[in-house]
């Protein structure tokens, strides 16, 4: 069983889909590895460290690829990054399949079984191998740590011989995973803190974080959650209603956090223009979604922007930005799932392709896009 970690041809990607640790229990699985040069660079692990963990080092992408019979990336592989895959290898990666038709047909075309990490279960056997967590919690922290970075005052209350500093007022918006880190991050730092979010179990785990929960708190509110614990989409009166509440809230703000996300869809718009303008100069907002179409109105992908006298922070890559600990903990993600597809005693892949992992992550097999949710529809 041979094992390729290939290097990210995306420039903003800093991460990689192992480490030295993770080599090592690959190779303990009896599995040899090949780690194209360089793979490692950007999240400071150099190739004599994946050498030394008992990985080989291969000079380009190619030769990485050839005979592997399981290939691991952060992103989803172009095209041309798949030209001398064996054919039926497994390809694992954070996939992005949402409108993703021809991307989707060229991994088909390409004949690998390709594996959404993304699309993992929430159950319990599979919260090791949940990406979306791991990474979403550094992207939580990194928020904050951008935000005081562009705020330029004090985040905790000091009361010093020259006078009282005021605690900084930090909104975090959507108590998912980022968010209720930000909310964490914040309260350490010494923030005042208040959160809001659409689903009604959100209440509680804001509050025992010691943030303040704003919500119109009605009945369409109380009904706001999937079967799978995601944020439904809220009718246009119970928006209208929040976004006034929001609004008013907002003005008093230091710094916005915006963290809200629904799969497969653009991400909600939560700050509009006129909430950007009812913030005093020197306020900051992060958004966290700016790369599925942003929760900021004038937030711009890759930028930091300034709108009278506010910034708006759209940094893309966030969990990229801590790239060591983010590709640490993918590669512990990843593993676990391989893990599975691996038969112990004979040391060779097997996959059970009826198991609800597999099934819930598989895109495509034999030449063919096998999941439910991205069928062709021409």
């Amino acid at each position: 069983m041979r094992i390729a970690v290939l290097s990210e041809t995306d420039g903003a990607e800093t991460r990689v889909s192992a480490t030295p640790e993770t080599v090592k229990k690959y190779k303990a699985l009896g599995a040899d590895v090949v780690v194209q040069a360089g793979a490692g660079a950007k999240a400071g692990i150099t190739d004599a460290e994946f050498e030394a963990a008992g990985a080989s080092v291969a000079a380009s992408a190619a030769e990485a690829l050839k005979d592997a019979d399981v290939v691991l990336k952060v992103r989803r592989p172009a095209a041309d990054e798949l030209s001398g895959a064996k054919p039926g290898a497994l390809v694992i990666a954070i996939m992005d399949p949402y409108g993703q038709d021809a991307a989707l047909k060229s991994l088909a075309d390409a004949r690998v079984a390709a594996f959404a990490m993304e699309l993992m279960p929430r159950i319990t056997r599979a919260q090791v191998m949940d990406v979306l967590s791991s990474q979403a919690n550094l992207a939580g922290y990194r928020a904050v740590i951008d935000a005081t970075a562009e705020y330029g005052r004090a985040i905790p209350m000091m009361m010093t011989a020259a006078g009282t500093v005021p605690a900084a007022r930090i909104f975090v918006m959507g108590a998912g995973v980022a968010g209720l880190q930000a909310i964490a991050t914040a309260r350490r730092l010494g923030a005042v803190v208040t959160a809001t979010d659409v689903r009604p179990a959100a209440k509680e785990q804001v509050e025992s974080l010691g943030a303040k929960f704003i919500a119109v708190e009605d009945e369409e509110f109380k009904q706001a959650e999937t079967a799978g614990g995601y944020a439904k989409e809220m009718s246009a009166e119970y928006r209208a209603k929040q976004a006034e509440l929001v609004a008013s809230h907002i003005a008093k703000q230091d710094i916005v956090i915006t963290t809200a996300l629904i799969p497969g869809r653009p991400a909600p718009k939560l700050v509009t223009r006129a909430m950007v303008e009812s913030m005093k100069p020197g306020s900051v907002i992060v958004d966290l979604a700016v790369e599925r179409g942003g929760n900021v109105e004038l937030a711009q992908p890759g930028q930091v922007v300034e709108h009278n006298g506010v910034k708006i922070v759209g940094h893309l890559n966030v969990p990229g930005r801590l790239a060591a600990t983010a590709s640490s903990l993918y590669a512990k993600n990843l593993y676990a799932f391989v893990e599975t597809l691996v038969n112990k005693d004979t040391k060779e892949l097997a996959v059970k392709w009826d198991d609800e992992l597999v099934k819930a992550t598989c895109l495509t097999r034999d030449g063919a896009i096998v999941h439910t949710a991205f069928q062709p529809t021409a």
